[in-house]
């Protein structure tokens, strides 16, 4: 009987770290932890990954030997995951927990967050550096929502 207990707590692990959505964009409960501007800047990094996935596959492009088609398909795997990422964030974070509709200005913030949201998925779509640039711009703008804070 004991030997069973480690088998259902494995289980359970299992299951809960399968079965559970992600949680890198914080709770959904009212805990009043929160870093806005940490997110900003994590979603500023995911940028820079995608910039460079997009330099990436443009050099490769036309080339048709294994190495360089695999290096292509890694970097376009990469580019997606990343433009993945800013659109998690904006939805499962500052679009359910941080814009508010009793906020001033809540029609400009709301799209200003969802113009994040389809530059996002515009990078997905295309390797050209202008989105990715425009991407960029779109995020530094909800940096004046999201002050860094001081502690």
């Amino acid at each position: 009987m004991h030997t069973r207990k480690p088998f259902h707590l494995l289980l359970t692990i299992l299951l809960f770290t399968t079965l559970a959505p992600s949680a890198f964009s914080h709770c959904q409960i009212p805990c009043g932890i929160y870093d806005d501007h940490a997110r900003v800047k994590l979603m500023l990094e995911h940028v820079v990954t995608i910039e460079k996935s997009m330099k990436l596959i443009n050099e490769l492009a036309g080339k048709t030997d294994a190495q360089s088609l695999n290096q292509q398909v890694r970097w376009v795997m990469n580019k997606e995951e990343h433009a993945e990422k800013i659109i998690r964030i904006m939805s499962d974070y500052f679009l359910t927990q941080r814009v508010k509709p009793d906020q001033k200005r809540y029609g400009k913030r709301l799209e200003e967050h969802h113009a994040v949201m389809l530059l996002a998925m515009k990078a997905k779509q295309t390797v050209d550096a202008e989105v990715a640039a425009e991407l960029r711009e779109a995020i530094q703008k909800l940096e004046d929502y999201y002050p860094e804070h001081t502690h």
